[in-house]
């Protein structure tokens, strides 16, 4: 056996355990998170005029954020970290350098835009009255400073996962969901849960909001997203580059960085500007929930949805792409065009087991989900439930665009993203724009059904760019292994519907409807046959890529019964 041939083969093993350990602490980040999301939506409804409001002034530093330096931290900055890891001193200056720059700019950022809080707020909604206004740029004062703590969290991240470290930077958000969980916690004992009468709030509204209510849900938020940060100074200290503010940017290489940076801050510009224009649109429906009758999915209805539907993408894509970005990065430099087509197939074929099944999955479970998700008030949970259906549909190629587009920056390519994202942002604001013209109460399904749409869209934009790069990359492999997952999710499906409608789900007064613990009952019974049913008929149909797709957990019982 050559030294390569071994090589190659502890590779595969230390991606795949790689992979185990970031899905792993995805995993338990995420089910924290539901919790306080569903905590959320006790303490404050989930189809109310405060939780729209909270939940707009807590998206908009994320948004700000990904818009002006996510891209360039997430995309930009390994290549360039694992260049400079190669040098005598293992980077250490070029890392000083760098990470003392990227505070300074994240700090000052985050600084100007909250004192610009008063300004940005009525940019950003539509039709609020003074009260609504008022308690915004109220939450958005005590929010806006994340700006600073995900940049913060995002470098020490990139640097961690630069030197091969990838379990912290997925472990450090459980600490902040923990953070948030005892705020709301805190606010359920001492304020009380929001009450509900005739589809609208009669505890917690915006007139009658305290101070003290804004720091147990505002000030606990931003301080989880500070702990989230800070917690990974100390893996980052354990791995020995003796890391110290400098400062002097010149001559050490940032320029090329700086050119790249260029295009990826266009393109994160570019697609977040929709979101935030996607933001505004939507709080026509907060505004006009006094006026219409009944129960309105709001942005807050939107974003509860989009942490569900995202489920499948943060525990298995998220984790698969920044194993295999650093693969393609090395591919890039070796000018392996082979490798790079291998890696993409490989990676789109092995996402697309847990994508296409969670698309049938969020279908068939998105009653049970939505009243899950909306503090067991069954109008809300509706209403969450159709949003979270328009959103399903999109998974996959939500996906896949997001694997396919790690390409192209891992060949330091940032210019061809740029021209992708201007091609998706225009008929994403497009069809947005169109959905601000339906009726106020199904404004958020509009929305909704654009962001499924521009998914597909996105695939199809980035396909192209692709074959003109590596021409053919296994597409014909590609297609055929969705076909077969594809048949077995829809067997999946139709599995899930009967079980769903035996324990009530398609009844309005079933039991899958009573409370929160019946719509987890529920979900648990008929999630867990369809995850058995879809393992079945993979199996079945031959799909391939199930056994690389389980290979962590088949190589930890493995090694648990070697030691045995």
């Amino acid at each position: 056996m050559t030294a390569q041939s071994t090589s190659t083969e502890r590779e595969v093993p230390n991606a795949a355990r790689s992979s185990a350990i970031m899905a792993a602490g995805t995993l338990v980040s995420r089910g924290l998170g539901f919790a306080k999301t569903i905590l959320l939506s006790v303490a404050l409804g989930a189809a109310t005029g405060v939780a729209d409001i909270f939940d707009i002034a807590n998206q908009i530093p994320n948004i700000i954020y990904l818009a002006v330096a996510g891209g360039v931290f997430n995309a930009v900055l390994v290549p360039q970290i694992i260049k400079a890891s190669k040098q005598h001193d293992r980077g250490t200056d070029y890392v000083s350098r760098l990470l003392t720059l990227m505070v300074l700019v994240m700090g000052l950022l985050a600084l100007v835009i909250t004192l610009s809080a008063g300004w940005i707020i009525p940019l950003l909604t539509t039709n609020f009255s003074p009260a609504q206004l008022s308690l915004t740029i109220t939450f958005a004062l005590w929010c806006l400073p994340q700006i600073f703590f995900y940049g913060l969290y995002a470098v020490l991240g990139q640097i961690l996962n630069s030197y091969g470290s990838f379990g912290p930077y997925m472990w450090a958000p459980v600490l902040n969901n923990v953070v948030a969980i005892g705020g709301l916690l805190l606010f359920i004992v001492l304020m009380g849960s929001q009450q509900m009468q005739d589809g609208r709030a009669v505890t917690h509204t915006v007139e009658n909001w305290s101070a003290s209510q804004t720091l147990l849900v505002a000030g606990t938020a931003t301080l989880g997203i500070a702990v989230q940060a800070l917690v990974l100074a100390w893996p980052v200290k354990r791995l020995g580059l003796g890391l110290r503010p400098r400062f002097g940017w010149r001559g050490i290489g940032l320029g090329r960085a700086a050119k790249i940076a260029i295009w990826t801050l266009g393109t994160m510009v570019v697609g977040n500007g929709a979101f935030l224009i996607f933001t505004k649109i939507g709080t026509i429906a907060t505004s006009a929930r006094e006026s219409v009758e009944g129960a309105v999915a709001g942005p807050y209805s939107l974003t509860v949805a989009t942490q569900v539907y995202l489920l499948p993408h943060s525990i298995v894509v998220l984790s698969v792409a920044t194993v295999l970005f650093n693969r393609m990065s090395h591919a890039a430099t070796n000018k392996d065009d082979d490798a790079m087509r291998h890696i993409l197939s490989r990676g789109l074929r092995t996402v697309g087991v847990a994508t296409v099944f969670g698309t049938v999955a969020l279908l068939v479970l998105a009653g049970p989900l939505g009243m899950l998700f909306s503090g067991g008030r069954a109008p809300a949970g509706a209403l969450v439930g159709i949003v979270l259906s328009f959103l399903a549909l999109g998974l996959p190629f939500f996906s896949a665009n997001f694997m396919m587009n790690r390409v192209f920056y891992s060949f330091e390519d940032a210019r061809t993203p740029f021209i992708i994202q201007i091609t998706l942002t225009t008929i994403g604001v497009t069809l947005a724009v169109g959905a601000a013209f339906f009726p106020p109460q199904w404004v958020i399904f509009a929305l909704a059904a654009s962001y499924t749409v521009g998914s597909m869209c996105g695939v199809v934009v980035s396909h192209q760019f692709l074959k003109r790069r590596l021409g053919d990359y296994d597409g014909g492999r590609i297609i055929d292994s969705h076909i077969r997952m594809a048949t077995a999710a829809l067997g999946t499906g139709a599995v899930g519907v009967f079980v769903l409608w035996l324990l009530g789900g398609y009844d309005p007064q079933g039991y899958a409807w009573i409370s929160i613990w019946s719509a987890m009952a529920v979900l648990a019974i008929t999630g867990t046959v369809m995850g058995l049913a879809y393992l079945l008929l993979l199996k079945l149909f031959r799909v391939q890529e199930l056994k690389e797709f389980l290979q962590p957990v088949l190589e930890r019982l493995g090694r648990g019964a070697g030691s045995r």
